[in-house]
């Protein structure tokens, strides 16, 4: 999972034909709600999993930005990629909560 994950996010080069939808912040979120979910579930400190996602949201932007020719960052991609992790978290918590 963590290579599908870097992979959607530096691979050098992404066409897309005709205009980026909604659809592209679809992605993003999912990107980055499966790797929280996992984390999480794992039982790796939620401070870790949040706060390393929360860092890699904008970085994978910027390096997409200024590192990666054939790429470009968008901020909008980082916002849906923290409401991935928020989405992640909420999850976790409202099912443990459920569960008791």
């Amino acid at each position: 999972m963590l290579a599908a994950h870097l992979a959607a996010l530096y691979w050098p080069r992404v066409d897309i034909q005709g205009p980026v939808t909604w659809t592209d912040k679809v992605v993003h979120v999912l990107l980055f709600l499966a790797p929280t979910l996992a984390g999480l579930l794992a039982g790796v400190r939620p401070a870790y999993v949040v706060g390393l996602l929360a860092l890699h949201a904008p970085v994978s932007e910027l390096v997409q930005h200024y590192f990666l020719p054939n790429r470009s960052g968008d901020p909008w991609d980082a916002v849906a990629d923290l409401c991935g992790v928020v989405l992640g978290v909420t999850s976790v918590m409202v099912g443990r909560a459920l569960r008791r």
